[in-house]
């Protein structure tokens, strides 16, 4: 499971008023409503032999899934890729070499990294790997796709590593096929990171401000981390920054829903000079907050104001070892963290669900994990950590930002009544995950269109042993898939 892209293109659309958070913006009578979409006239259709594992959820019937790709596929142009297991973070751009797009997609166990080119109608023609195990070196969580119509810089896909204190993230070019060789930035440091998100051009003009997640349970946390370089697209030569609270109170728990608290960023001297490990050292003399594991990060979309309002999660983590104190979330959380408009250092962070109370509105959350911001929307994706007490399979939930509405979305489909289905589902509950939700709806020209990727993972199978030919996972036979959704709000 992930320890999770994508960046949909920015919508310069009016913010919606945030009636608890008067320092975010300005009240407006009404929601903001998306632009229309410049329609391609793309007929989206299954491409896969394999069907789309999520099922729809009570108001949402009107959402259509397709299946996209998966581990069982042959693509006509490249007979001999097969997608790996494990699809995680993702993003979409156009093919400036004819009419199509490229999609890239982590294929996190695999340690691997996916270049998948599909033609005008959105249908993979084919697949090669951009980073296999060697290069990829650790796990590839979430990513993010840079391009200069939304960051001012790109096109880049930012690829994560993770589950190593000394992992890096990867600066990919999606535009040149074959493998690519030492990508890792050592200017975004070393952390066991989950997704690195540069903001939006307009939140602070000139400069490149990237937020990273670090997905830690160990003694130091989790911690949000901000990248700001006064050059854009500079991802070498900028400063690192932990998160903290003014008052220096480390304790995630002490963070109750309904506050607003005063944050910093706080510098990280040298921090290209340090080791992961180093690193970590640091929080405590530091103060920066431990978080139960942060997941995934995502900005909204609306203006340069929407920009500087972050949302993430924090996955949580079992209340033994350094969690026996309940100072971690335990079920996972989500916060709404806003950026000061004159200094991206400075904020004000709330928790806005809090899945460890029971009678709050994220009662049933089972450890929030991969996220996407819309304009008007917050999509949390569950990721169960198995404690033993799931009462449903993955979930992904819609937050309404306007009226704080939590509805679920979809639950994944095991296909557990198939009693001849190759996934070999068990009976436990929430042990299949999601990665990555991307909107693509301008990117293709269909409105109100997303990518989802899956990760089945009780779906094994020889055929997917060793599928990007690198030395350090040879062995790693999951499956996966890419699931497309039409209709789903913005």
């Amino acid at each position: 499971m992930t320890f999770i892209i994508r960046r949909p293109n920015f919508y310069p659309v009016m913010l919606a008023a945030i009636c608890s958070l008067t320092y975010s913006c300005q009240k407006n009578d009404k929601d903001p409503e998306q632009p229309p979409v410049p329609e391609t006239g793309i007929k989206l259709q299954n491409y896969s032999r394999t069907p789309a594992l999520v099922s729809m959820k009570p108001g949402f019937e009107a959402v259509e899934a397709y299946a996209l790709l998966s581990s069982e596929d042959t693509l006509p142009l490249s007979k001999d890729y097969r997608f790996g297991g494990s699809a995680d973070g993702s993003g979409t751009v156009r093919n400036p070499n004819g009419d199509g797009y490229i999609m890239m997609v982590n294929n996190e166990d695999n340690y691997s990294l996916s270049r998948i080119e599909l033609d005008k109608n959105f249908k993979p023609v084919k697949g090669e790997y951009s980073l296999n195990s060697d290069a990829g070196q650790w796990r590839l969580c979430s990513g993010t796709m840079a391009t200069p119509a939304v960051n001012g810089f790109g096109p880049f896909y930012l690829c994560v590593g993770e589950s190593n204190v000394e992992a890096q993230t990867h600066k990919i070019n999606p535009l040149t096929g074959g493998p690519q060789q030492n990508t890792a930035t050592a200017g975004l440091g070393h952390w066991s990171g989950e997704n690195a998100v540069p903001l939006h051009k307009d939140a602070y003009p000139g400069k490149t401000v990237i937020v990273l997640g670090e997905d830690d349970d160990g003694a130091s946390g989790g911690q949000v981390v901000l990248y700001v370089a006064d050059n854009v697209g500079d991802l070498d030569n900028g400063t690192q920054y932990m998160l903290r609270r003014k008052d220096g109170n480390q304790k995630e728990t002490d963070i109750k829903t309904g506050t607003i608290y005063d944050v910093e960023f706080v510098k990280i001297e040298n921090h290209k000079t340090l080791t992961g490990a180093q690193i970590q050292a640091m929080v405590d003399p530091l103060k920066a907050i431990k978080f139960g594991r942060v997941e995934d990060l995502d900005f909204r979309k609306g203006n340069a104001a929407g920009s500087r309002e972050i949302y993430f999660n924090a996955t949580g983590q079992d209340a033994s070892g350094v969690n026996a104190d309940h100072s971690r979330t335990v079920m996972g959380r989500t916060y709404r963290l806003v950026l000061d408009a004159n200094d991206p250092t400075k904020g004000k962070l709330e928790c806005i669900l809090d899945g460890d109370d029971d009678n709050g509105p994220a009662k049933e959350f089972q450890n929030p994990d991969n996220i996407c911001v819309t304009t008007n929307y917050v999509y949390i994706q569950e990721d169960s950590n198995t404690y033993g007490q799931e009462t449903h399979d993955g979930y992904i939930y819609q937050y309404n930002i306007a009226t704080k509405e939590l509805k679920v979305v979809m639950e994944l489909d095991h296909r557990r009544n198939d009693p001849n289905s190759r996934f070999k589902a068990t009976a436990q509950k929430g042990n299949w995950e999601y990665g990555a939700l991307v909107d693509i709806s301008d990117i293709i020209g269909v409105p109100n269109t997303f990518t989802l990727s899956v990760q089945p993972h009780t779906w094994r199978d020889p055929l997917f042993a060793g599928v990007d030919k690198g030395s350090k996972r040879k062995s790693e036979n999951q499956g996966s898939q890419i699931v497309v959704l039409k209709g789903l709000p913005r």
